[in-house]
């Protein structure tokens, strides 16, 4: 099941393919975890004029909640490394009118932004939350204090734990590097600060929510 460490080259470049494969038809696979879509937005507290970050956006189904939250003065930014998922998103965002929904065509590690900004949203990044190089970059781009809220793929605990090879697979089909999911988010928890999680679909998910932490803080 677990794979041998990969460059991150090699894991972008793995993703970018899996997900060139997935583009036509990856909205239709994402109703169960809608809700948590939905959650993980929540959590972000937006307030009409803010800046928000959708973090590998991918198709854009998260824009439209990302929009209605910071209204006609805020603005949302997203970003995707695959121009057939990100395609899909500019349609979207065309198709809607908004003039203040900004996307780019980049890794992580390479995206600039023109202000800084005030929340983040990770929806099923694990590549990106594995990557040393793409949290320095984000993390960079937020204000001090600024809000996260992550969810993702885990391994099951407990009786459950058997079925984690499926897991493990089925985080195949999409992520460049799969493996590392019993803690994903271990390399970005301890820059952030008011860490608090739940588990979703029986403990095959987790919902995380914490802010940036000042230069000088550790993380709660």
């Amino acid at each position: 099941m677990p794979e041998e460490p990969l460059s991150e080259e090699v894991v972008r470049a793995r993703s970018l393919a899996r997900y060139c494969r997935r583009a036509a038809t990856y909205d239709s696979t994402c109703g169960p975890t809608w809700p948590i879509r939905e959650r993980a937005v929540a959590s972000l507290h937006l307030q009409p004029g803010q800046a928000v970050l959708d973090v590998a956006c991918g198709t854009g189904l998260s824009l439209p909640l990302l929009r209605a939250a910071v209204g006609d003065t805020g603005r949302v930014y997203g970003f995707d490394q695959s121009p057939a998922m990100l395609a899909q998103a500019f349609a979207r965002t065309a198709a809607a009118g908004w003039r203040n929904v900004h996307l780019f065509e980049t890794a992580a590690h390479a995206l600039t932004l023109p202000e800084a900004i005030d929340a983040l949203l990770f929806h099923y990044t694990h590549d990106i939350l594995r990557s040393p190089a793409a949290i320095d970059q984000l993390l960079a781009l937020a204000r001090p204090g600024a809000l996260v809220a992550i969810a993702g793929i885990k391994y099951f605990p407990g009786w459950l734990a058997p079925l984690n090879p499926w897991v493990y697979f089925k985080n195949r089909a999409y992520n460049g590097g799969p493996g590392e999911l019993a803690s994903p988010w271990d390399r970005i928890a301890p820059r952030l600060t008011h860490w608090q999680w739940a588990p979703t679909q029986f403990g095959m998910g987790y919902l995380a929510s914490a802010r940036v932490a000042e230069r000088s803080e550790c993380a709660e």
